[in-house]
């Protein structure tokens, strides 16, 4: 009986082994050779908590991000903002390319990338901020929110 539950675990990794997903060749080639990414999101999700139940507001947005300085091999790119640029982590996983923002203060910022084009040779992306505080402002981040829209890219 053990040799039967061997031999299909066996049989099970050959399967999945076989059934890796390779992302078009020229989309990821276009990611992982990118030095620089224009991003503008159109649509915004924010999150509250009222009584204690997690819910979200989507609505439109005008949020633009520019990434240089992109170094996929060394995991490293800057975000360039109205104070200056920022040192922050990349990674290229198949055919997504990760931007982490971490600050000192707590909120963590993550941009990704997918290899699937929206319009005139644009990339999906997504951009999310980990962040809450008591009092809201307007134009700062005080709920989680996650936007939504595309990149260009820059060889």
């Amino acid at each position: 009986m053990q040799s039967i539950r061997s031999g299909s675990y066996d049989g099970i990794l050959v399967a999945l082994s076989l059934m890796t997903v390779v992302p078009a060749a020229g989309a990821q080639d276009r990611l992982l050779n990118t030095t620089a990414l224009d991003c503008a999101f159109s649509a915004i999700a924010t999150a509250a908590w009222v009584e204690g139940n997690a819910g979200a507001e989507v609505k439109p947005s005008t949020l633009s991000l520019r990434f240089e300085e992109i170094d996929a091999d060394g995991a490293t790119a800057e975000i360039v903002g109205p104070y200056g640029a920022s040192q922050i982590i990349v990674r290229q996983t198949g055919d997504y390319l990760h931007l982490v923002q971490m600050f000192t203060v707590g909120p963590l910022y993550t941009t990704t990338v997918i290899d699937r084009e929206t319009k005139d040779g644009r990339f999906m992306a997504v951009h999310t901020r980990h962040e809450y505080t008591d009092t809201q402002l307007i134009g700062f981040t005080s709920r989680p929110e996650q936007y939504y829209g595309d990149c260009a890219v820059e060889p």
